[in-house]
């Protein structure tokens, strides 16, 4: 049965759900022995070797045809459900190719803040030269999204970079919430803010090589990924409110 089911989860993720429900509705008035009739229903090479694989299981079963025709349907939906709830898409900067599509990392970092209605929290180790950017967050202070970022302190603060990334941030939006990593554990003492997330509203996130700075959006080469949906943007959003609350990170300045 093992067997089994991991074929038909291998084959919902390349079929269509269309030509999952054809080939439910033939598999219901079959018997494992007439397996072979069914590859006319799928096109590529990848998802005949998958059906094969399926038809190979259903042999060695005791599963009749309408049950298993029922097991591809609520396998198809589940994995259509699951992929319509948190979609993954590659985000790239630099040399690229037309044989893979990117999105670019200043389009997605855009479309991040832009998103926003009522937070944002991004966090950059340090932020200069980033006129689209600043934009995008002038827009966002104006319709009164909560923007905190976390960042890297100045080498004159006791951090590692030599501008000033809060200052800088400052001039585009002054009502911004600024958090350093200040006070750190033995095991962090020489540790930097090198984490590069934006997070609107629990909803969309961006996780990226990339800094806020012009090089990283246009030049250097950097990848990323944008996550839309409720799992993998709530846990980061909750991840770094909890460093706020435990004090691991603290409000610029205290």
């Amino acid at each position: 049965m093992q067997e089994l089911l991991k074929a038909i989860s291998a084959l919902v993720s390349i079929v269509s759900a269309d030509r999952v429900a054809a080939l439910a509705a033939r598999i219901s008035n079959l018997d494992a022995s007439k397996g072979g009739s069914l590859s006319a229903n799928v096109q590529s090479a990848q998802a005949s070797d998958a059906l094969k694989t399926l038809i190979e299981a259903w042999k060695v079963s005791t599963i009749d045809g309408r049950a298993l025709a029922a097991m591809l349907l609520a396998a198809s939906d589940a994995y259509r459900l699951a992929e319509s709830s948190q979609q993954v898409e590659l985000v790239w900067t630099g040399p690229t190719t037309e044989l893979v599509p990117a999105r670019r990392t200043e389009q997605a970092l855009i479309q991040v803040i832009d998103a926003a209605r009522q937070r944002l929290f991004i966090t950059s180790y340090v932020a200069y030269d980033i006129e689209s950017i600043a934009r995008a967050l002038r827009s966002a202070a104006e319709r009164d999204v909560r923007i905190d970022f976390l960042v890297e302190m100045s080498s004159a603060q006791g951090g590692k970079v030599s501008t000033d990334p809060i200052a800088n941030l400052r001039k585009i939006v002054p009502d911004a919430n600024f958090y350093v990593w200040k006070n750190k554990a033995a095991a962090f003492v020489n540790g930097s803010v090198h984490a590069k997330v934006a997070v609107a509203d629990r909803t969309l996130c961006f996780i990226t090589s990339a800094n806020l700075t012009g090089y990283a959006m246009d030049q250097n080469m950097e990848a990323g990924v944008l996550v839309s949906g409720k799992q993998l943007p709530d846990q980061l959003h909750r991840h770094l409110e909890a460093l706020v609350v435990t004090g691991v990170i603290a409000p610029a300045g205290v």
